[in-house]
């Protein structure tokens, strides 16, 4: 397909979004945002009900949207991000203040990691306003909340006017798909059922890159890449986000490309395909892909943020003359800076035929895979051996959510069989993603089974979410990594702090009358274990795998040595 026609397919389908949801007159605010959310495929919401946003929750118990009860608005505001990453938008809808301010954290991490969630706020009404009352769940003022939300969401309204509130909802849910990132609306009690005052049609926004400056991008890079005798792609997040995974993969396979990924990217693609790297993370990453990506006259960074974590805690040699970097928030070739150019265009229009046309097939290192581990069933877990078996019994239908820690260093090394099915706050870094965004991921596609893995001290900060697991007999297999306390802050600073209570985390299904537990000392067990958890499909299983508190990954390990050597 021609870049024209990609472009014109895209157009064509906002404007398809807006007929179909162009009614006459939404009769309430309230039906209208339930409507508009429908309308961008939104099947599922997050929350916790409170009697500021009880109405509201009377309007989507009337829709198709299901309302998903969780523990505790910050794992709402978890599973709800999670279920954007795969489903493409989610949300989560939350009481006034004592709702809303405590999926600060959650919604944070969304907007760092390029999420699109809407923030649903019920709010005290407009009438109750009057005369400043000390209404319960006020902090400083009415508008203290959303004033907040301004730091962490793209874009924010307040829908206490029913002649604005219906274009404001437009331009809201516009930005969240546009940006992927969070949107934050707040809805007054007594707006719920606000007819409006005037017939509204959705609004349509359209965008469109300047086509002089598009033209320019396109000709310097592909002139670049021509040139090149060793360039690489580095996909990152934004590839993820927007869509574009099968337009890398043919600028890549058309032109003999290699590709990696960032931490944050992992599983942008296939990571058994031919071209395939493995994950550049600088020092922490293996030595092979770091050597080929910084080594590379022409790097090819598409939708990738270079974050300390994607940089090895900034120990990566990438020299900016050499790159191509195309983000939705700069495009920069060398030192030549571009403006008005959509990522979503350049990335089309420069795979929209062959770059290098006689590119031979040409030899990428091996991509090493995690090595079995030559411990007998008797010896202990280590991080290593626990890692090589999870990389073994990886399937098609699995996917993996990482948590922080050497949860997530460690994961980097597992080979993900298809794409997006590796989550992780790998940014933010954010304790505790890991157990409510298995709960996002499988209301997102029941058919995907979670393999949660999470250190203890993560595990106890948002574990009660497995209720929420269990009343939607969902069946993520939990993965505990108990090293009792804090392994990757031992590794930057011992001390006691760094301690935690050691639960049996195994008797954790007693406590919900549901669920498998198993206790894991020994690399026998772990199989044993592992192969009646995947057997039990009718809830959810979890593995309480004791480890050596000081025991690290292989990433960390790799980290620790090249730090040593510039200290």
């Amino acid at each position: 397909m021609t870049t024209a026609k990609k472009i014109a397919a895209r157009n064509s389908t906002k404007a398809v979004l807006s007929k179909e949801s162009d009614t006459s007159s939404p009769p309430t605010i309230g039906g209208y945002l339930i409507q508009r959310l429908q309308d961008y495929g939104l099947k599922d919401m997050f929350g916790i009900p409170g009697d500021f946003v009880l109405g509201f929750y009377g309007l989507l118990e009337d829709s198709p949207i299901r309302m998903i009860g969780c523990t505790r608005e910050d794992c709402a505001g978890y599973a709800a991000d999670a279920y954007a990453r795969i489903h493409g938008l989610g949300a989560v809808c939350v009481t006034y203040c004592v709702g809303g301010l405590s999926t600060c954290n959650s919604i944070a991490g969304a907007f760092a990691e390029k999420s699109p969630v809407v923030v649903i706020s019920g709010a005290p009404g407009v009438y109750e306003r009057r005369n400043d009352p000390l209404l319960h769940h006020r902090v400083r003022d009415f508008g203290t909340q959303r004033e907040v939300f301004e730091k962490i969401a793209i874009a924010n309204a307040d829908l206490h006017d029913p002649l604005t509130a219906f274009r404001e909802i437009d331009r809201c849910l516009d930005a969240a798909v546009r940006y992927k990132r969070p949107v934050y609306l707040e809805l007054p009690r007594d707006r719920v059922h606000s007819p409006a005052i005037a017939p509204h049609s959705p609004l349509a926004f359209e965008r469109e890159s300047h086509p002089d400056a598009l033209k320019a991008a396109i000709g310097e890079a592909r002139e670049r890449i021509a040139k090149a005798k060793q360039p690489v792609i580095l996909a990152g997040i934004e590839v993820h986000r927007f869509g574009l995974r099968e337009q890398i993969l043919e600028l890549a396979e058309q032109n003999q490309i290699p590709m990696c990924a960032t931490l944050l990217g992992k599983s942008v693609i296939s990571e058994r395909h031919p071209l395939y790297l493995g994950v550049y993370e600088g020092a922490m990453g293996r030595r092979e892909v770091s050597e080929y990506v910084e080594n590379s006259d022409c790097l090819i960074m598409l939708g990738a943020f270079m974050t300390d974590i994607n940089l090895g805690i900034f120990t990566a040699k990438l020299d900016a003359q050499n790159c191509i970097s195309a983000t939705t928030e700069q495009l920069r070739i060398g030192h030549h800076h571009f403006h008005d150019v959509l990522f979503e265009d350049f990335v089309n229009t420069l795979q929209d035929s062959p770059i290098r046309p006689d590119a031979e097939t040409i030899e990428i290192p091996k991509r090493q895979v995690l090595k079995k581990s030559k411990s007998t069933d008797e010896d202990a877990v280590t991080i290593q051996s626990l890692f090589g078996h999870i990389d073994q019994i990886l399937d098609d239908n699995m996917v993996v959510i990482a948590d922080v820690g050497d949860s997530l260093f460690a994961s980097s090394d597992l080979t993900i069989h298809k794409h997006t099915e590796y989550l992780s706050p790998a940014y933010y870094t954010s304790m505790g993603f890991a157990v409510p965004a298995a709960l996002g991921v499988q209301t997102a596609d029941k058919n995907l089974r979670p393999i949660v893995l999470v250190g203890d001290g993560a595990f106890q900060m948002t574990c009660m979410e497995l209720s929420s697991i269990v009343r939607n007999h969902f069946n993520p297999i939990v993965v505990v990594l108990n090293n009792k306390g804090y392994t990757t802050e031992r590794f930057l600073q011992e001390g006691p702090f760094n301690d935690i209570l050691n639960w049996n985390y195994h008797r954790i299904p007693d406590l919900f009358g549901a669920g498998w537990g198993f206790e894991v000392t020994t690399l026998g067990e772990l199989k044993q274990s592992m192969a009646a958890a995947l057997a039990h499909k009718d809830a959810f299983s979890l593995l309480n795998v004791h480890l050596e508190p000081n025991d690290i990954s292989p990433a960390l390990e790799r980290l620790a040595e090249k730090m040593s050597q510039t200290l």
